[in-house]
């Protein structure tokens, strides 16, 4: 392991306090530790975007702030962890006068490299400043191993470091566990998390067990397993977080929203939190108040990299179907603010040309507004055409034929957008609720996924029926003209049961997978705008996202 250098000139810090003599105290006591470069700040909104686009070697954050009794450095420090914007190589360490946040601590300890309660002396802080940088240098060779791409050498340097018990072998597992979920090794993931829930009582543990389920596909047994661990610490706001996922997934939308209110009730500050209530209260139906927190929402995080603009197109949607031609403006002139400063990336235009069309119907410019609707209809089969498009896009013509305005190529776009895309209830009732304002779409939408089920059913009877050859290349046609994901991947599953009895699998494996390859790139399984880092995961800064392990 390499030697701590205790050399701290070239370092920069940052102090977070909205006290004055305390924040000049801590600024004098990491001059006088040697850093080179102490920057300060009173607010957390000025912190927060100094930390966006700047990295600091030494962050020290006051956890309460009385101007603003809305949020709290542990607020700050969630969110910035959560939308990875804050490399590991940052020790964040929090201040704090309430004696009782060492359980705090315990509990969010990936994500705090340590706490120093009110009234601390010199030392105190240099010997929390020498604790983290230790673990930093001690877990070193596992996050260069992570940058390098060579995950599976990380997980099993964490591994190493857990069966050993080594230095710092509770955050090894964790992040051993974490590389495991982004390489889709579910079932290891899971075996983890328990290993170290029955070596160290701890909530990430039992959540990181619910977390695998659930990627796992397993949403029930990780819905009642979150429900335990809420019924142990009702406190815990990730397990909230993670548990409306599961229920969403499970189409259970009402509970979803009731959980996602939860969190969102516990930090209220939380762009990312605030973000996923807006979204879920407006695909469950209540445009009202979803537009009041969406709103909220975005007046709060629209120059935070942390938010989503999927937040800002149901905005406009919200306004469009109340007549606020002034707020749908907005949504437009903020549009253009974030395009200004991301150009080039595909998934804001798509976006934006959404805001774009609700615009243009709304001033009557109708036939600008159908020209552009239709440039969005002949892209649905497209491999990066996502289901957040194809519900942006079914809103958008059930507003058309809402106002009586028929496009010819709707009927064809809608069967191959809905018989694509539904393949769960969960995803089904999302997209028929896309089309809310106009019932016959949503009912098309509905029937579509009562096909695709019953198509399923034909082909599994051909292999029940003993021949499942069949009942593979069936399921590879269906799945070739619908590019549905249900399909293709049972047709998959067919092949990885039988396989032993199917003489020629080899030919029908390679047409499944480069149907997986071309057409299941995005997630899917319903989500809420676009996927960040799961509530209770752990950073990992890494060059590009990880990729699943093949079946």
């Amino acid at each position: 392991m390499a030697e701590l250098d205790d050399d701290l000139s070239t370092s920069t810090a940052m102090v977070i306090d909205g006290n004055p003599t305390s924040r000049a105290i801590l600024v004098g006591q990491l001059r006088d530790f040697g850093v080179g470069t102490v920057v300060q700040c009173s607010r957390l909104a000025d912190a927060r975007r100094q930390l966006e686009y700047r990295v600091f070697d030494v962050v020290l954050c006051e956890l309460h702030f009385d101007n603003d009794r809305a949020s709290s450095g542990q607020v700050l420090l969630d969110d910035l962890r959560r939308n990875q914007l804050l490399p590991f190589s940052t020790v964040f360490i929090m201040v704090t006068g309430e004696a009782t946040y060492a359980k705090v601590a315990e509990a969010a300890e990936s994500a705090l490299d340590g706490y120093l309660l009110k009234p601390h002396s010199s030392g105190q802080l240099g010997d929390r400043l020498h604790a983290a940088r230790k673990r930093k240098i001690s877990l070193q060779e596992i996050f260069s191993a992570i940058e390098s791409e060579e995950f599976d050498r990380a997980a099993d340097l964490c591994m190493q470091r857990f069966e050993s018990r080594g230095l710092f072998w509770l955050y090894a597992a964790r992040v051993g566990a974490e590389l495991m979920l982004r390489t889709g090794k579910y079932a290891q993931a899971q075996t983890l998390y328990e290993a170290v829930a029955v070596a160290k009582t701890l909530p990430w543990a039992k959540l990181g067990v619910a977390r695998s389920m659930l990627d796992a596909g397993q949403a029930q047994p990780a819905s009642s397993t979150l429900e335990n661990l809420i019924s142990e610490d009702p406190s815990y706001v990730d397990a909230y977080e993670v548990l409306g996922r599961a229920q969403f997934e499970l189409g259970r939308f009402d509970r979803a929203l009731a959980n996602y209110k939860m969190a969102s009730d516990l930090t209220p500050a939380s762009i990312s939190r605030l973000q996923n209530l807006g979204l879920m209260t407006y695909y469950s139906g209540d445009r009202v108040e979803a537009e009041k927190i969406l709103d909220k929402t975005t007046r709060l995080g629209l120059d935070s990299k942390m938010f989503d603009c999927q937040t800002l197109v149901l905005l406009a949607f919200a306004r469009f179907e109340s007549g606020d031609r002034k707020g749908l403006q907005r949504c437009c002139d903020d549009f253009a603010r974030v395009l200004e400063k991301n150009p080039g990336v595909k998934r804001l235009q798509r976006l934006s040309a959404v805001v774009e069309a609700l615009s243009l119907m709304q001033a009557h410019q109708l036939a600008k507004a159908l020209d552009l609707v239709r440039s969005m209809c002949n892209t649905v089969r497209e491999p990066d055409f996502d289901f957040e498009a194809a519900s942006n896009l079914v809103s958008l013509v059930a507003q058309l034929a809402h106002k009586a305005i028929q496009l010819d190529e709707v009927d064809q776009m809608l069967e191959a957008l809905a018989m694509r895309f539904c393949a769960s209830r969960a995803l089904s009732e999302l997209l028929a609720g896309a089309a809310q304002v106009h019932e016959p779409y949503a009912e098309r939408v509905r029937s579509a996924h009562v096909r695709v089920l019953k198509l399923t059913e034909q082909a599994m009877s051909l292999s029940l029926g003993g021949d499942p050859r069949a009942a593979v290349q069936s399921l590879i046609e269906l799945g070739a003209s619908s590019l549905n994901s249900k399909l293709i991947e049972t047709a998959q599953a067919v092949l990885n049961r039988y396989a032993s009895k199917i003489n020629d699998a080899k030919p029908l494996q390679d047409a499944v997978q480069e149907l997986r390859a071309r057409f299941l790139k995005t997630n899917p399984r319903p989500s809420l705008g676009e996927q960040k880092r799961q509530a209770g995961g752990l950073l990992l800064r890494v060059a590009s996202p990880a990729k699943p392990a093949a079946d």
